[in-house]
């Protein structure tokens, strides 16, 4: 069975892990052709300022007609790095992003090449069993001969990626399994068959300290 550390974002088993995601790497995520009805239904839905959803008033504006609202291009981003990276690694939650630029307007029509480049990685402090890994994210438009003509789009932003699961040694689980069943039980190897750690009611009491076994736990920063 898969476990949930070993699985993609989108919950099939994963490929890459946190160890794959090494700095330098530029993971291309294809291209994205903005659909004019799904543009203009965003932005009636989530951002209905007039030069996303009027015609008229854009088409009269320096505009020039129709832009998409900046949250639906960086939508697209995130159906693409989902699509195309996410979908394959060990993907947990993310800390944040850094930066988010809109440089460009894009319109319906436009065909949008999307990269995201691994900046940097470490495992993470917070998240046991985690790494951090920095990434930015563009977005260039594509001219009639398929060569980027503007970038339109960049973000730096975190994931959280599982690390590598380590497989067991098959000698190790061989001599696991070779282990007599009694060797487990309380008290199997002495004579007596009698306690092998005082009772915790009494502990700490020679020294008169009731909370030896309290603790607190200490702030860490959520990397």
């Amino acid at each position: 069975m898969t476990t949930p550390d070993a699985r993609s974002g989108t919950g099939r088993p994963a490929e890459l892990f946190f160890e794959d995601l090494v700095p330098g790497l530029t993971v291309d995520l294809g291209v994205v052709t903005v659909d004019a009805d799904e543009m203009v239904a965003f932005a009636r839905r989530f951002d209905p300022q007039w030069y996303h959803v009027d015609p008229e008033l854009a088409a009269a504006s320096r505009h020039g007609g129709l832009i998409a609202s900046g949250f639906y291009t960086v939508s697209l981003f995130m159906r693409a790095y989902v699509d195309h990276l996410l979908s394959r690694a060990a993907a947990d939650a993310s800390p944040g992003l850094e930066e988010l630029r809109w440089l460009a307007p894009v319109r319906a029509g436009d065909r949008l090449a999307v990269r995201v480049d691994v900046m940097g990685a470490r495992p993470s402090t917070a998240r046991p069993g985690l790494g951090t890994v920095s990434l930015t994210g563009t977005m260039l438009r594509l001219g009639p001969d398929d060569r980027p003509e503007q970038e339109v789009l960049r973000t730096r932003f975190r994931g959280w990626f599982a690390v590598r699961p380590v497989e067991a040694d098959p000698a190790e689980a061989e001599a696991a399994d070779s282990t007599p069943a009694d060797a487990d039980r309380p008290g199997a190897d002495r004579p007596d068959g009698g306690p092998i750690a005082a009772d915790p009611s009494s502990a700490g009491a020679a020294d008169g300290d009731p909370t030896a076994s309290g603790g607190s736990a200490e702030a860490q920063p959520h990397d």
